[in-house]
């Protein structure tokens, strides 16, 4: 993408790095930058990548919405606005590649919502993160979605009704993230996180991706239901065939996914 201000996106090996490029503007997520995101996001999704890195440039990792789109805008263009943040958000969850945030700074409100949507997160240890609308007149509703279902009911309360901001090693604790690392470790971190994450078959680890986002807020019947036929199914793909033959056969696997 050229245009200014776009996301960057550059490929190397079977991951692709997307970078928030708009440090001026604390990487807002304005309409034009959901749009530009969710074009990158849908265009690597389509691709043989095996992963994503979303990451971003300047002192804030993300500050959310950009209040310039909200503040006079009718009812039905503000709904439109964060049905698209909501669109991208499920993209990243939808796509067949691991998405790991690689996180250096402030994530607040739907720049929190960003990494919440990730589907693993790496942060440096300046990294903090917060739902502040809890103490401000526009409440976080559509960012605690997916920061409450990373986090549970009692943290979720608090970062949502408090807006105060946590920590990286907060953020750990109550499992937003998945590592926490000095910030000169932080690219090596991501780095060696997603080499693990992608490891395998790729079609079976994209089938898992998306059982599991289909099976997590369902009950335990429903989701046993689903992951009882998912499994079945997915016994017969190739990946699956050739992982119990290598191990039957006590040699070391050959992926042609």
């Amino acid at each position: 993408m050229s245009a200014e201000g776009a996301p960057r996106v550059e490929r190397d090996g079977d991951v692709v790095r997307i970078t928030m490029c708009r440090p001026q503007r604390r990487n807002a997520l304005s309409r034009d930058h959901l749009q530009q995101l969710l074009a990158a996001v849908t265009e690597v999704g389509e691709s043989d990548a095996a992963g994503i890195v979303l990451a971003a440039e300047g002192p804030v990792f993300s500050a959310g919405h950009d209040f310039r789109d909200v503040l006079d805008a009718p009812l039905p263009e503000v709904r439109s606005l964060l049905a698209l943040c909501t669109e991208l958000m499920q993209a990243l969850e939808h796509v067949p590649q691991v998405v790991v945030a690689r996180v250096h700074a402030l994530a607040t409100a739907a720049g929190c919502q960003l990494v919440a949507s990730c589907d693993l997160a790496v942060a440096g240890e300046s990294a903090a993160f917060a739902a502040p609308g809890g103490k401000g007149g526009w409440f976080c509703h559509t960012p605690m979605v997916p920061i409450a279902r990373n986090v549970g009911r009692k943290r979720a309360m608090e970062l949502a009704l408090t807006g105060d901001v946590i920590d990286a090693r907060t953020a750990l604790d109550w499992g937003l993230v998945n590592r926490v690392v000095p910030d000169d470790g932080l690219d090596a971190a991501v780095d060696d996180l997603m080499a693990r994450a992608t490891r395998g078959s790729r079609a079976s680890k994209a089938w898992g991706k998306q059982t599991m986002y289909a099976q997590l807020d369902r009950p335990e019947r429903d989701a046993y239901a689903t992951a009882i036929e998912v499994m079945a199914a997915a016994s017969r793909i190739d990946g699956a065939r050739e992982g119990m033959r290598s191990f039957l056969e006590k040699r070391p696997p050959v992926w042609t996914d």
